[in-house]
């Protein structure tokens, strides 16, 4: 992995970890578009790691957040007094909450890994996200309650759509955010848990990934691309923080669905093949139905590799569905 390449997903990651357009499914999917032939192992370790990058601009982001619910969860121990303070209950409240994701976290650590490497996976699951946003959106004229009203029941559902998130191509803000608004959370209230939330799970995942970065007999010759992508996340998901905040103050999700959709369903269709390539094929085969055909004639007409693109025509959507399947 070069300097370039960290900075280019350093970027990717600071400006989609806290948009519901799921960042995983952007690191996936950007070097596979950019033909970026990149060390899995690598691959896998600096993933998480500017993703921490992002979390610790959250953690600056919200620190008068933290400082207040830390000093208050400390009394709380110290004088084994009420928890019932604003912090303290919203500390316990973000404890429930990760429950879910660090259990999964550690039981679906294999699957998380294969399915990185699966870019088709990662497009399907970037519709679902579509789907949940949407599914959010359906009830957030009923959503009147703020933080301080938050129940342990509230904690728990949220907990686990942000378990749900560990599928690279599902949005973890965008799945916390819109479990929120199910569970009656204004926006604010939903979007600033979610944010909340992501701090202490991410550092987690990080530390697992640097111990395994430690562990590496390479490590003297990755970790200054690594600091560089995760220097750059950082910055990036700071600003990207004060951007959204500001947009849900007036706008809805609605957007974000649409981009999840259409960025899943063009993957899928531009990798869509009527039969198996064998290895001594140089043609890349891409699929379109009557709906697709003008959009997709567009795309590879201006492709470099023109010569080297086959157009397979299907009659329906579900002759194309079946060719992904």
């Amino acid at each position: 992995m070069s300097i370039f390449q960290a900075i280019v997903l350093g970027v990717v990651q600071g400006a989609t970890e806290f948009l519901p357009i799921s960042s995983t499914a952007h690191l996936v999917l950007v070097p596979r578009l950019l033909g970026w032939n990149l060390d899995p192992d690598v691959r896998n370790v600096f993933d998480v790691l500017i993703q921490v990058g992002t979390i610790l601009a959250a953690a600056v982001y919200f620190r008068r957040d933290w400082w207040k619910i830390v000093k208050a969860s400390t009394w709380v121990l110290r004088r084994h007094g009420s928890s019932d303070t604003e912090y303290a209950r919203l500390g316990w409240m973000i404890v429930l909450a990760t429950v879910p994701s660090a259990i999964f976290g550690l039981l679906l650590k294999d699957v998380f890994e294969e399915l990185l490497g699966n870019a088709h996976g990662v497009a399907f699951l970037l519709i679902v996200t579509s789907g949940l946003l949407v599914l959010g959106e359906r009830f957030t004229g009923k959503s009147k309650r703020g933080l301080g009203n938050l129940t342990w029941i509230d904690a728990v559902v949220i907990g686990l759509f942000q378990a749900l998130a560990i599928l690279p191509g599902i949005s973890r803000s965008g799945s916390t955010v819109s479990a929120g608004l199910l569970r009656g959370l204004e926006r604010p209230a939903a979007a600033r848990f979610s944010f909340l939330m992501a701090v202490p799970v991410m550092l987690g995942a990080g530390s697992v990934a640097g111990w395994e970065l430690l562990l590496s007999e390479e490590l003297t010759e990755h970790i200054v691309v690594i600091s560089v992508g995760v220097l750059v996340s950082t910055v990036v998901g700071f600003l990207s923080i004060q951007w959204l905040i500001s947009y849900l103050t007036r706008h809805s999700f609605r957007g974000f669905a649409i981009y999840c959709s259409a960025v899943g369903l063009a993957f899928l269709m531009s990798s869509c093949s009527s039969t198996p390539v064998r290895p001594e094929e140089s043609k890349m085969r891409i699929g379109f139905t009557p709906a697709t055909k003008v959009i997709v004639a567009s795309w590879t007409e201006y492709s470099p590799n023109v010569g080297d693109i086959e157009l397979v025509p299907y009659s329906s959507n579900r002759q194309l569905v079946r060719a992904i399947e």
